[in-house]
């Protein structure tokens, strides 16, 4: 479903005839302009030598221009591949517009967002004229999803792909090179994602940010061709959505329903792929404040902070009525079910510790079942709740258990975050069973506000230098290259655990860097060209 983009875009009708090479940067609206790269001009005699002072009085032609072979555009994530070509290359000018061809229509979208960047005039389905950019879709190409071909020449531009979000990330590639050079290089660029999924994983539970900071961060986002980002919303401290099934349950400070919708269509507009969590059978100490029966306790009575007595029928109630809710309100593909540290799995005794656990689970499952077989059921449990509405199911690594009766569903995806845990797996067991998995490793991929638990704010810098898709757990080896096409991505992820140790302003530089190193290391593959200090010179200027 397409939707309208009217309230993203500065106003797109002819440019100012002073204005060459400005361009609106989310998200503060910075723009600027340099020579293009690559594009020097030379000028030449007819001997191939420069004409001097010295030379004869004799008339003799009138020296041909010449450009120097053009250079990749400057942009993260770098490009993957680039022809060179000698030209001027192409900068907007008064005269420059946005077309879309013909069969195109759909990307009036995306061709009018970028007119506004560029502020330049969007013309819709129209023949190119000179100083124009041409998106186009072609469908019948065989070529990878979210790939683009980028084609500068004769003072034209055309980005072309086979979806929506292949041209998308063509007119960022546009964009950016424009404003760190003014102009897009000669040439064609030819790119695509090394990971499927690449984003910003974001803890609304333990912080409330508002939705313009959210929005101010999927711009952001977008122009790095990030597409997913993760809105962990339930936890101990607050659950930050408005709820129409459980009202009570809801923290003072929350998103909107409306506001909800409105961050999803501004997610959707940006090719950006909204992922909600409900973390259970754990974290979910502010549901059990307005439903404290429903607390798990011990052999000896004492509360098991933030989970809930899966035994209880009236625990799996209320998390479905919850997850029944939400599903219908976020669109995208995915629900992500938590599962992570549930109190009773990180003793050594669960079933000793837990006794009304381990007789449901020998009720459920036979004779000798223990409490991570219930822990597994639930996450089935709730994965065929939001199967149900259409939604592909993911869970944290911790949550899914070596041997016992019950086996995770083998279409959960596996987060994975850490090796700490008590119960860990290594990240090769869950890829040998076939599984897919995401990289969140938690040594370079948590920024944890406060740095509790020896967490330390993960740098753009060793990000860029060290980590790759493949370094799934800590610091360690890397899993084997024949598992590189189960790696599905990664993302960045901002955890809150003391919210009060940044402001929201702090958090957005916080992760600025380390956002650009991720998108790097998740669209082009292998050892970047650039070295750090000219990757971050780069960041700046964007």
């Amino acid at each position: 479903m397409r939707h309208s983009r009217s309230t993203l875009f500065v106003g797109a009708g002819a440019a100012a005839a002073a204005l060459t090479a400005a361009v609106v940067l989310w998200p503060d609206g910075s723009g600027g302009s340099n020579g293009p790269a690559g594009s020097a001009l030379t000028r030449t005699g007819t001997d191939g030598k420069s004409p001097t002072a010295a030379s004869t009085p004799t008339p003799t032609p009138t020296p041909a221009r010449s450009y120097a072979l053009s250079t990749a555009p400057r942009t993260i994530p770098a490009v993957r591949a680039h022809e060179a070509a000698r030209g001027p290359g192409w900068r907007p000018t008064a005269s420059s517009a946005v077309v879309v061809a013909p069969g195109s229509e759909a990307l009036a979208d995306e061709a009018r967002l970028l007119a506004g960047e560029l502020r330049i005039e969007y013309r819709g389905p129209a023949a190119a004229r000179p100083g124009d950019v041409t998106l186009a879709l072609e469908t019948a190409r065989q070529a990878a999803p979210e790939s683009y071909t980028l084609t500068t020449r004769a003072d034209r531009v055309t980005v072309s792909g086979p979806d929506e979000a292949g041209v998308f990330y063509g007119t960022r590639t546009l964009k950016q090179a424009v404003r760190v050079d003014g102009a897009l290089p000669e040439g064609t660029v030819r790119d695509r994602p090394a990971k499927p999924q690449r984003g910003l994983n974001l803890d609304i539970a333990r912080k409330h940010f508002s939705a313009e900071w959210i929005e101010d961060r999927l711009r952001e986002m977008a122009d790095l061709k990030l597409n997913q980002l993760g809105l962990h919303f339930s936890d101990d401290q607050g659950f930050r959505i408005e709820s129409l099934s459980h009202p009570e349950v809801v923290s003072a400070e929350r998103l909107t329903r409306a506001e909800v919708r409105r961050i999803v269509a501004l997610a959707a507009r940006l090719h950006i792929e909204v992922v909600p969590e409900i973390d259970s059978p754990g974290h979910l100490g502010a549901v059990m404040r307005a439903h404290p029966r429903l607390q798990l306790r011990d052999r000896q009575g004492a509360a098991s902070r933030g989970a809930v007595d899966i035994s209880d029928p009236a625990a799996a109630r209320i998390v479905d009525d919850l997850l029944k809710e939400y599903t219908a309100l976020f669109p995208g593909a995915y629900w992500h079910l938590g599962a992570d540290e549930y109190r009773a799995l990180t003793v050594r005794d669960p079933e000793g510790a837990y006794p009304q656990l381990a007789r449901a689970a020998a009720k459920a499952y036979g004779e000798g079942a223990g409490v991570a077989d219930l822990a597994t059921g639930w996450l089935n449990d709730r994965a065929a709740v939001v199967r149900a509405a259409g939604k592909k199911p993911k869970a944290w690594n911790d949550g899914l258990f070596r041997g016992g009766r019950v086996a995770a569903d083998g279409d959960i995806e596996v987060e994975y975050w850490t090796g700490k845990e008590l119960g860990q797996r290594d990240p090769e067991e869950y890829l040998r069973e076939g599984r897919r998995m995401v990289n969140l490793n938690d040594e370079y991929l948590y920024y944890v506000l406060g740095e509790p638990n020896t967490f330390q704010y993960p740098t753009g810098r060793r990000i860029y230098n060290d980590w790759t898709p493949l370094l799934v757990r800590g610091s360690t080896t890397p899993v084997p290259e024949k598992y590189a096409a189960q790696i599905l991505g990664g993302r960045l992820a901002v955890w809150c655990d003391y919210a009060n140790a940044q402001t929201p302003a702090q958090v957005a530089r916080g992760i600025r860097m380390p956002l650009r190193a991720v998108a790097q290391k998740l669209w082009t593959p292998g050892r970047p060209a650039l070295s750090w200090e000219r990757f971050a010179a780069l960041g700046e200027r964007l």
